[in-house]
Parts: structure tokens; C-alpha cells; sequence
């Protein structure tokens, strides 16, 4: 059998295409294929027309990505496991199993299964119920120090605000049974982004559900690579100082070989482009995180010491995790229809910029009051995006814009902001213009909201189903139903680990400070956890030294992410810390910094990916002596 300790990841998101699937399969060495195709709101996306009949059900990259790839997965025997079978899994491997037999014979060749038991969507009512104490199984409910934003929870009381997905995020343990079971081809709906990794190295190594530490390795390798080229050079702080045609053009996905004891070496295939190095490895294994801890349905993985070691070109190992039974409880993403949403730019050049802006909104405010039409409105955000430069050498440079933003139950009531603005528009401060598409407010389009619930393991009906489909079959195939039960073992979450800096350096001993861009020194990845934003601290590879280190930890304090978020930072917003030594990492989330999160946040930057770069163009006091050490260099 061959090994298939070399799982290369083919997707990180729906948008990413079909030919890396076949990419990955004849680019070199490669055991199993997996694909992440499922951001958060992808499921919900598509409910209502796959209920009519108008969508398939399954991410279209992922079919192109079988129909490429089929003959060469199965002439080289390579597994593949991924998540596009949205809300249809089952639809996609039939679909699969008859271009199989379609394309001479393959039927014989690959057996093809599909995974399900995610959707909750029947029982979600029943699952949202409050507890004993009234409180709902929100992701977040146990932190007491965390405030909800408001509405939270208005769509259990809303007729309006229909319900129209609910899936919980599987485990591996369906897809580690249909591979035992002779499995080629597994296709998921909503399994955790590191699912398919964590089935295809237990199937292999023979692991156990009780293998705490080993599965713990392995979510760590999946996470790592489940983001397509999050590792290999894409979404990576450090970019600036790589060569963009020689390493940056056309990159490759990863690769993570998981050894048998759960440690892996990050990697990708020697002929194609791509930056494999500590950096890029701890800024992917930095993102998405909820804190020393990483939950998933199988295992609680503990990353205090977690180590990152380069060993070869483009190849970096990840050991030191430590396991322990997961919790007994899995995320469960619900979806509503949240009301209608609209948008629209106006710019602003030059001269008293601020108080520009400041007229539009009061002169949008005013009407909408008189109009006694305000209480129609949930959100109405005026967000000043950029400045203009000083003494700017082009039109271009001293121009900004003004994003309006508003949420409502109705698209009317979206369409009066806009109407409240156009009224008053010749009234328009000097210079005052933008664009002349006004679709995004003049059709409010209807956007879901986002509640990240809990639901009891034991609640899930998981099962793998294998398709037994003879070649010349023409009726619809037998199948062959694996339930695989919840785990045997669970403990209780502990409250989440969260300090400020055990002995910290007085900062005054690291000498003379300039005040710069903490970017100059330090890299960052941040995402999006619901309605809370991660961001993790590494030093640049130039600094990656001790003495950078203590200055980065005693610096990097709770108090000091409020002061660099600036304007940003509301009362309500709660910070938790925590350090990973092994790699020189400080890691926050700041809850609450999302609103209600991923498709009904207002945010510009709903996901959460620029926070860390704009805590990176914070100006800060650095010490001199790491600003004069060779290579380090300011792009501000």
C-alpha cells in the first residue's frame, strides 16, 4: 500500500479552481489529495436555491477538479478527500461515480463515498434552546468577560429572519472509516477544515480514537494546509522581501507528510513556485486560532509547545503538540435570512477632508429623522476609509472615500438612506463626488446573519456511504452505510488560558527606541473566529533571535493592542493573550471586534484579514539596535 503520508492540499475556498486538484496529482509525489472548499456562509449561500432546485448543491470547483483529475487519481492510486460536496455530498459522488464509469472502466478502479450527518437543519429549534440559566448555546456563551453585539439573537423571535442552514463541523472519524473501508474518493459537506488531513494519517498509522497526542499533530499538520497557499507564500506578511516573479507568480499548494507520531514536515512539490520557511509556516499555523488550545470534534490540541524547524529547502518540521480528548460539544454554524443590505462610495479630495464627511452624515441623519424613518434602519455605518497624503503630487493621492453602509428587514428602508442622501445632495460639501453606479444601494441585496452555536456530540448522526456501482450500471448505485457514533471519550473545556507577560523586561533596557512601523520588525496573520478577530506576533526572520523575543512579549501586552487599535477599540470589546515560546509568538483575540461576524458584519474587512497589518502600520517605539541590524528596512 502506498504511503499516504504526503496529503497536499488543493483548496482553500470556493473561488480557488479546478486544475490544482489535477496540479497537485502529477506534480510529483503525493499520497492524498484534500480540499477545503467551504468558507464559513458558503452552505447558507446556496440553501435556498438548492431547495428549489436551481443549484446542485456542491462547490462547481470541485467537480472541475474531479473531472480533471479522475483518470490520473486513480492510474496513480491516490486518495482524495474533500469538503465540495456542499450541501449535496451525496450528489457529487454519484455525479462522480457515473463520470468514472463514463470515462471507460474507472468504476472498477475507484470506489467513491460520500460523508454526512451536518445538517441540523430539521432539529436546529429544538438545538437553540436556552439552558437551565437561559442562555443559549452560543460559541461563546461559557466567557463570561464577552459581550454579544446587539441582535444577536432577534432572529429566534423573527418570523421574518428565516433559519436556512445549521451544520455542525465534523470530525475525521467518517472519513478514517470509509478509507479503512477501501474508500478512493470521500466527499464531505461541513467537516472541520482539517478533517480530511486528520482521516487520511489516522487510516494509515492505524490510530485510535484515544490517540490524543498523534491526532492533535495531525489537526495541527491540516490546519497548516488547509488554506490552500496560506503557507506556501500567499496571505504572508514577509512578501516584500521575496522576489514576486521568481517566488510569488503562480505558486503551489502545500503539502504536510505526517509521521506516526503525529509530528509532520510542511512542504510542496520541488518543480512548482512557492516560499516554504518558518515564517510562512507559524503566520498560517498564527491564523484562525482561538488561543493555546485549538478545538476540534476529535481531539483538543495544545499548542504551549508547539516547534517549528526548517530541515531542507521548502521544507519545515512541526512537532511538539500535545493531545487530549475533545470537548463535548461541536461548533454548529447557523445561518438566517438577516434583512437586506445596501452600499455606496462617495469621495472626498484634499482640503478639510474630516469635516466633509462629517456634513454628508449629518445631512443623511437629519433627513432620515425627519422623515421619521431611522427606526427602520438596524445598521447605518459612515466609515472614512484612508487620508489624504500631505502635499500630494496627483488628484489621485489627496482623494479618500466614504463607504455607506446599511442593513435593514426591508430593502426600502435600505433605499431611503440612499434617498436621504440624494435629497440633500446639491448641499454637497466643495468637491464632493464618486462614483456613478449606485446599484449596491439602489438594490439592496438580501444578506444572511450568523449565529455560532454549539451542539452535543452525541446529538450527530454521522456515516460514511460507499457507492456500489457496477460499470455498466444504469440504475441508481446500492450503498454501503458506516455509522461511526461520537467520540467514546470527551472532557469539559477549561477556561481559555489568558495573561499578560509573566516577568517582563523593562523596556528601557533594550536601549535607544525609534518610533517606526511595527512592521519593520515583526510579522502578523489575523482572521476571523465568528464574531471575534485573532491576530498573531512573529519576529522577521532577520530578528527571529531571543533578544527580539523578550522584547516582543514584554512590549506586546493587552493594554498595548487597545492603545495601537486606536479609534477602533470599543469598551465592549474583550482581549485574551497568550505566548507560544517555542516558535516566539504572542497571540491575541479581541471578541466582539466583528459585530456579528462573516456574512452580517459591517466591517470592511468582514474576515478579519487586515487587522494585522494594520496593527503592523501602527508607528511604535522599536530599539534602535534591531532597526540597524543588516536587512531591516521600512515599506512606510
Amino acid at each position: 500500500m502506498a504511503s499516504p503520508r504526503r496529503p497536499g492540499n488543493c483548496s482553500g475556498a470556493s473561488v480557488d479552481p479546478g486544475d490544482i486538484m489535477y496540479e497537485q496529482a502529477v506534480s510529483g509525489p503525493i499520497d492524498v489529495i484534500t480540499g477545503d472548499y467551504l468558507a464559513e456562509a458558503n452552505l447558507a449561500q446556496a440553501a435556498d436555491t438548492y431547495a428549489e432546485g436551481r443549484h446542485p448543491g456542491w462547490v462547481a470547483s470541485a467537480w472541475d477538479g474531479l473531472q480533471k483529475s479522475l483518470k490520473v487519481v486513480a492510474e496513480r492510486r491516490i486518495k482524495v478527500v474533500i469538503n465540495g460536496g456542499g450541501l449535496n455530498p451525496k450528489g457529487l459522488a454519484v455525479k462522480c461515480a457515473e463520470e468514472a464509469r463514463r470515462l471507460g472502466g474507472l468504476t472498477a478502479k475507484l470506489q467513491i463515498a460520500w460523508v454526512e450527518g451536518d445538517n441540523l437543519l430539521p432539529d436546529v429549534r429544538e438545538l437553540l434552546r436556552p439552558d437551565a440559566q437561559g442562555r443559549l448555546p452560543h460559541l461563546d456563551a461559557e466567557n463570561t468577560e464577552v459581550k454579544f453585539a446587539d441582535g444577536t439573537a432577534s432572529f429566534l423571535d423573527d418570523p421574518r429572519k428565516k433559519i436556512v442552514a445549521a451544520n455542525a463541523y465534523l470530525g475525521c472519524r467518517a472519513i478514517r472509516a470509509g478509507l479503512d473501508a477501501g474508500a478512493d474518493i470521500i466527499i464531505c459537506g461541513r467537516v472541520a477544515d482539517a478533517s480530511p488531513v486528520m482521516g487520511a494519517a489516522a487510516w494509515w498509522h492505524g490510530w485510535c480514537d484515544g490517540d490524543f497526542d498523534r491526532l492533535a499533530g495531525a489537526l495541527v499538520a491540516g490546519h497548516l494546509i488547509e488554506c490552500s497557499y496560506y503557507v506556501t507564500g500567499g496571505n504572508f506578511a514577509g512578501f516584500d522581501e521575496h522576489d514576486v516573479g521568481r517566488d510569488l507568480l503562480g505558486i503551489a499548494c502545500p503539502i504536510a507528510e505526517v509521521d506516526a507520531g503525529g509530528a509532520c514536515v510542511v512542504t510542496k512539490h520541488e518543480a512548482l513556485r512557492g516560499v516554504v520557511t518558518e515564517e510562512t509556516v507559524k503566520c498560517q499555523l498564527l491564523y484562525e486560532l482561538q488561543g493555546n488550545v485549538y478545538l476540534n470534534s476529535d481531539v483538543k490540541a495544545d499548542l504551549a509547545h508547539v516547534a517549528v524547524r526548517r530541515v531542507g529547502d521548502s521544507r519545515v518540521h512541526v512537532s511538539g503538540v500535545k493531545g487530549y480528548p475533545p470537548p463535548p460539544t461541536t461548533k454548529l454554524a447557523v445561518f438566517y435570512r438577516g434583512g437586506y443590505q445596501g452600499e455606496h462610495t462617495v469621495n472626498a479630495v484634499g482640503y478639510a477632508t474630516p469635516q466633509k464627511y462629517d456634513l454628508l452624515e449629518a445631512q443623511v441623519r437629519s433627513q432620515l429623522r425627519k422623515w421619521k424613518c431611522e427606526k427602520d434602519i438596524d445598521v447605518l455605518d459612515f466609515q472614512c476609509v484612508g487620508v489624504p497624503q500631505t502635499n500630494p503630487q496627483s488628484q489621485l493621492q489627496a482623494t479618500t472615500y466614504l463607504r455607506i453602509f446599511v442593513q435593514a428587514a426591508t430593502a426600502e428602508a435600505v433605499r431611503r438612506v440612499f434617498a436621504a442622501w440624494t435629497y440633500n445632495f446639491m448641499q454637497h460639501s466643495p468637491g464632493m463626488g464618486g462614483t456613478l453606479d449606485w446599484r449596491l444601494i439602489m438594490n439592496p441585496i438580501p444578506f444572511l446573519g450568523f449565529f455560532p452555536a454549539l451542539v452535543r456530540q452525541d446529538r450527530l448522526r454521522e456515516s460514511v456511504n460507499l457507492l456500489k456501482m457496477d460499470s455498466d450500471a444504469t440504475v441508481s448505485p446500492s450503498i454501503q452505510k458506516i455509522e461511526v457514533g461520537s467520540p467514546k471519550t470527551t472532557e469539559p473545556l477549561a477556561p481559555r488560558s489568558s495573561y499578560d507577560p509573566v516577568n517582563p523586561r523593562s523596556l528601557d533596557t533594550f536601549g535607544p527606541a525609534k518610533a517606526v512601523p511595527l512592521g519593520d520588525v515583526l510579522l502578523a496573520r489575523s482572521g476571523d473566529k465568528g464574531a471575534n478577530v485573532n491576530v498573531g506576533f512573529t519576529p522577521r526572520a532577520r530578528l527571529n533571535n531571543d533578544e527580539t523575543w523578550q522584547w516582543m512579549r514584554s512590549f506586546l501586552t493587552r493594554d498595548r493592542i487597545k492603545q495601537m487599535m486606536g479609534n477602533d477599540w470599543d469598551a465592549a470589546y474583550h482581549i485574551e493573550r497568550i505566548e507560544l515560546p517555542e516558535i516566539r509568538a504572542v497571540h491575541f483575540v479581541v471578541y466582539g471586534a466583528l459585530g456579528r461576524g462573516v456574512s452580517s458584519s459591517a466591517r470592511l474587512d468582514c474576515l478579519g484579514k487586515g487587522f494585522a497589518e494594520f496593527l503592523r502600520a501602527v508607528h511604535v517605539p522599536v530599539p534602535q539596535r534591531f532597526l540597524d541590524a543588516k536587512g531591516v528596512r521600512s515599506r512606510l
